[in-house]
């Protein structure tokens, strides 16, 4: 719903746009263009990530959602590029822009915004792809309202630089989104450990649990939004029970730290993994 309603008001926010010759509406309706393709890559990858698991792709499709996420960085930068090279034309030779069709058309924009941001609130907390359209959408309330005041500017004075100022603050405004968005993104494909997760801490509490002798090889990362993964080996202390330690060890990492998926190796006391012969 929030996919159509927003592509909707995209196609509205165009025409008027450029046929009332505003960069502040441009600017807004590129933003809702980043808005209309996240939130159809979202709907298309999470779709795919679920119905598409074979014994080649043992995860799935899951990592589609992140490439989709990193996409969207992409048209957002694109789109904030665009829009600040506009502006410096239209701060050279500012266009007469009708403040009426402003003002009616960001009004509408905002209501429109404000339904998706409903929508899409509670499931910006679980998908990363979902919460880079929600933050998409709220950026755009805040743009809609900087075009009203585009609007009311114009009709209360004519000041032709209100909306070139607008879409460049629009412009600006996408610029730490993008990349917050991104970083996360390259976060998830570079396969390092989840942001606010320290591997060392967790190491430590392995070694403290009860039977464990050492750890070593172990992995945390990220395969998609709310699915973190670990492995590791875990070598017994002399007498020690695997099961036991098992038991202790995986509930530790979905407990208290947090994983998703664990898979640990047991090996006994002086166990060469790599060798794949007692030593």
């Amino acid at each position: 719903m929030a996919l159509l309603l927003t592509a909707a008001f995209t196609v509205v926010e165009v025409v008027v746009g450029f046929a009332v010759g505003s960069l502040a509406l441009v600017s807004d309706a590129g933003h809702m263009l980043t808005d209309v393709a996240g939130l159809g890559m979202a709907v298309a990858a999470i779709q795919v990530a679920r119905s598409h698991r074979s014994s080649s792709a043992t995860y799935g499709m899951y990592r589609l959602e992140v490439l989709a996420a990193l996409a969207n960085t992409v048209l957002l930068f694109g789109i904030a590029a665009y829009v600040l090279v506009e502006a410096w034309s239209r701060f050279q030779d500012p266009p007469d822009v009708p403040g009426a069709w402003l003002l009616t058309v960001a009004v509408i924009g905002l209501a429109v915004n404000v339904v998706s941001f409903l929508m899409l609130r509670a499931g910006a907390k679980e998908s990363m792809n979902v919460r880079g359209a929600f933050l998409e959408v709220m950026s755009d309330m805040l743009g809609s309202v900087g075009v009203i005041v585009a609007g009311v500017i114009l009709l209360a004075t004519g000041w032709p630089y209100a909306d070139p100022i607008v879409g460049v603050g629009i412009g600006l405004f996408i610029l730490p989104r993008a990349y917050r968005l991104g970083r996360e993104a390259l976060r998830v494909l570079l396969q390092v450990a989840p942001a606010g997760l320290d591997v060392d801490v967790v190491r430590r509490a392995l070694d403290d649990v009860e039977g464990v002798g050492g750890v070593h090889d172990l992995h945390v990362w990220t395969l998609t939004s709310g699915l973190r993964v670990a492995t590791g080996h875990l070598e017994l202390a002399d007498g020690a029970g695997s099961e036991d330690v098992l038991e202790r060890a995986t509930r530790l990492l979905r407990e208290r730290v947090g994983l998703e998926h664990v898979t640990l190796q047991v090996e006994a006391p002086g166990f060469c993994a790599d060798e794949g012969n007692p030593v």
